[in-house]
């Protein structure tokens, strides 16, 4: 019954819209501290291609980490083709964000369909701005996927590690650890250093270690945002957190 309610393009709207509007709200009412902006101002300058990279649990303030206004490169965000998915899609629209469907890449292939991943090459030439969450759409949390770095040599665009935290926030039991913003708190927003495009030419060795990079300033400045909020620090899953999953879903 629920999954039917969900499935409803109605429902998906209005649950989406309210979750955007209170997106706003939270991110409108906290009392924020800027940490690194400099790495991410010559790109919302629009100085050259960039992705966008924060990690599924903090989605719901995501929106902060990106100016908005004249001048500054619009915003897309990939979000997967799932019934979840819908539902952020509309948050996303109500915060001003655009809208790309499909998931990130896997290997050569971007889960989602031919379509998506010309999108984002054409929204990328364009000088707009990308954001993914490379540990999505299931996981493991914390743990950047190939396809990340994939999408960084296909489009020559480098990686913008964010992230935010806040002191009055609810982090669920979820396999992301989603957090909530509560407003009126004290929060965090932090830019890591960017991870610059793998050459066209690059190796299996030098792709992996741009996939490593992103993924440790990542969850470099994830610990630094919680650190600064003065709240538990989210640590990623397991490297082997995926095949544990898929073992128990085989025994089960």
């Amino acid at each position: 019954m629920l999954k039917q309610l969900l499935g409803n393009s109605i429902v998906q709207f209005l649950i989406g819209r309210a979750i955007g509007l209170y997106m706003r709200l939270a991110g409108a009412t906290t009392r924020w501290e800027e940490i690194n902006r400099a790495a991410a101002a010559p790109f919302m300058a629009g100085q050259g291609r960039v992705i966008a990279c924060v990690w599924h649990g903090r989605f719901m303030q995501a929106h902060k980490l990106w100016a908005f206004g004249p001048g500054v490169p619009r915003a897309q965000m990939l979000i997967s083709n799932s019934r979840e998915g819908e539902i952020i899609a509309h948050a996303a629209l109500t915060v001003r964000v655009g809208v790309i469907r499909g998931s990130a890449a896997k290997g050569a292939q971007l889960k989602g369909g031919f379509e998506a991943g010309r999108a984002i090459a054409r929204h990328i030439a364009k000088g707009e701005v990308v954001c993914i969450t490379p540990d999505g759409p299931r996981g493991p949390r914390m743990r950047a996927s190939k396809g990340a770095v994939q999408m960084s040599k296909l489009t020559g665009a480098a990686l913008l590690p964010m992230a935010w935290s806040s002191n009055n926030r609810v982090a669920f039991k979820s396999w992301d650890r989603m957090m909530l913003p509560v407003p009126f708190g004290r929060g965090v927003l932090i830019w890591g250093e960017p991870v610059p495009a793998p050459a066209e030419d690059a190796d299996d060795a030098a792709m992996e270690a741009a996939r490593a990079q992103l993924e440790a300033e990542m969850n470099r400045i994830a610990a630094e945002a919680d650190r600064l909020a003065g709240v538990e620090i989210i640590a990623p899953a397991s490297p082997d957190e995926k095949r544990k999953r898929r073992a128990a879903a085989s025994a089960a």
